[in-house]
């Protein structure tokens, strides 16, 4: 684990394009600001590990648990083909 020490308003550079910066520093708690992409997700580590448990949850579900939930929830939405203004001129 690569240990750094930060003061307020300064930053850590991971990549090139993840920023994180030390936003407000109160007694034990460091408050920071996380510039990503869009497509990288960002997570506390509690919130992450929830995710990953509901996930491995939801991939031992029963076959027969999943066809009941598709009934509850109806089948999917279909949209009308968009209709396109008729050219003139």
């Amino acid at each position: 684990m690569l240990v750094l020490s930060r003061h307020r308003d300064e930053s850590i550079i991971i990549g090139d394009d993840i920023v994180i910066t030390v936003v407000d520093i109160r007694g034990d708690k460091v408050r920071l600001g996380i510039a990503a992409p869009i497509e990288i997700s960002v997570h506390r580590q509690e919130v992450y590990e929830a995710i990953q448990r509901e996930n491995r949850q939801a991939s031992r579900l029963d076959p027969q648990d999943a066809r009941r939930i598709d009934r509850l929830t109806g089948p999917p939405l279909r949209r009308e083909p968009r209709r396109t203004r008729p050219e003139t001129g």
